[in-house]
């Protein structure tokens, strides 16, 4: 076997007579062996190669195999080290383990055993490389999720940005729709010193209230109907990452109330569990609803609002980052396309209710129209060619103002039908799965109907 492909292993151990016994041993079995007496020894070997797996006695002359451990470990070094001594001793064993020793034996001891170990240490030495490998291919291969534009509304973003990434503090994104909330989340994660490690993504306004919990904080098996296994919670997945929470302002009270336990304090229980269970995740919420609308509502926890806005970004809407349309546009239709003035003008022109989201969407359109890679003021939508607005982009606060009415209308019609939702619903005009998705939105309880006649009836 070339050397290049033999494991390597380093024994450090002032028992010359061992040393030999150990070096001989391992040749035989195909491993590189190198040998020193002491710990300086021992670092001119480091200082030249690497070893996948190192035998180090605690006790050398000179400095100690727990300060040569030390030395070892804090120059980066990749290998598994297995520490040996003549004095039992269960403070050392525990200080060789914190400084990040793989295992400890206690001399005297079957050459079997510490063979054994070795063994295992090397196996522990490969997977670590192949994770390292993994997550390295990982990051070179994930998409690249750049925000463009050049206006001053970006460029304020992309200094917060700078400023906040490094941060471990919650961060709230607000904007429209469609302006690239995930895309700042992303930002932020990839300049933080967790963008190593996941960041977990989820959207509150998928998910019913039931689910969104079990998603966020895992249930045991049994917990519910249908819950045949036990399921880790999105919280324990992104463990020591980044979790983005979307769309938090469709978040239900009672989850909001679990959601601020583990920012306050790092705990969590799962569904049907009585374990606390402990996480460390820096969190980044996005809305594009105002939540301080929504916290006078009572329909968001005031002390989550403070919780997850240590810091806000809000993001400017497309139509006022008009100078940013040729960037975008020639970012997202791609090498080898043109786009003729008349189009572009368009373009530039339209209010774009939908925002960047509704520009790509159009220029995908355009593209499956266009002739040889053109594109022309015909293949775009018949309103962006009229300059007119599909349909107005009601601004964000006046949206919560619209579902507050709604709630109170339902709120209304439900008291006056004495509770009964069979009633409500033909009252208001719609299915009764659509009156109860309103009632889960605006989390309208049974003490809301405190003043009908009589209790709430299916």
């Amino acid at each position: 076997m070339p050397e290049a492909d033999k494991p390597s292993l380093m024994v450090v151990d002032d028992d010359k007579r061992f040393r030999r016994t150990m070096v001989e041993r391992f040749r035989r079995r195909g491993f590189d062996v190198h040998e020193a007496g002491d710990a300086e020894a021992a670092w001119n070997l480091v200082q030249r190669r690497e070893f996948d797996v190192a035998v180090l006695d605690m006790v050398m002359p000179g400095k100690s195999g727990l300060q040569f451990l030390e030395q070892f470990k804090s120059s980066g070094a990749d290998c598994e080290v297995i520490m040996l001594t003549g004095q039992a001793s269960v403070d050392s064993a525990v200080s060789a383990m914190k400084l990040g020793a793989y295992d400890y034996l206690t001399k005297p001891f079957p050459l079997g055993d510490l063979e054994k170990l070795i063994d295992k240490a090397l196996r522990q030495h490969a997977l670590s490389k192949e994770n390292r490998q993994l997550k390295a291919l990982l990051m070179r291969s994930r998409p690249t999720r750049k925000l463009i534009g050049e206006s001053q509304a970006m460029q304020e973003v992309l200094r917060l940005i700078d400023r906040a990434g490094s941060s471990d503090k919650p961060i709230l994104i607000q904007g429209e729709s469609g302006t690239g909330k995930e895309l700042v989340a992303w930002a932020l994660h990839e300049s933080s010193a967790r963008a190593d490690r996941s960041m977990v993504v989820i959207n509150c306004a998928a998910l019913p209230e039931s689910l969104l919990e079990s998603e966020l904080f895992g249930h045991e098996k049994g917990a519910f109907t249908g819950a045949d296994t036990a399921k880790t919670g999105l919280f324990e997945v992104a463990d020591g990452g980044t979790l983005f929470i979307d769309e938090i302002g469709e978040m239900p009270v009672s989850v909001q109330v679990k959601l601020l336990r583990v920012l306050e304090d790092g705990s969590l229980r799962r569904v049907g569990s009585i374990r606390e269970r402990q996480v460390h995740v820096r969190l980044l919420a996005a809305t594009n609803r105002n939540l301080e609308r929504l916290v006078e509502y009572g329909r968001f926890r005031e002390d989550l609002f403070y919780r997850i806005n240590v810091m806000s970004l809000e993001l400017p809407p497309l139509r006022e980052r008009e100078g940013d349309i040729p960037l975008l546009v020639e970012h997202y239709l791609g090498p080898g396309w043109v786009i003729e003035d008349r189009a572009m003008g368009l373009l530039k022109e339209y209010h774009w209710p939908g925002n960047v989201r509704h520009l790509i969407n159009v220029l995908e359109r355009a593209q499956i129209l266009s002739d040889n890679q053109v594109i022309r003021s015909r293949d775009l939508p018949r309103q962006v060619q009229k300059g007119k607005v599909a349909e107005q982009r009601r601004d964000w606060q006046d949206t919560d103002e619209l579902a507050a009415l709604e709630r109170t209308k339902v709120l209304e019609v439900l008291r006056r039908e004495e509770g009964n939702k069979t009633r409500t619903a033909r009252v208001l005009g719609i299915e009764r799965r659509k009156l109860y998705r309103l009632l889960e939105k605006y989390d309208i309880q049974e003490s809301d109907l405190a003043d009908s006649t009589g209790p709430a009836s299916p």
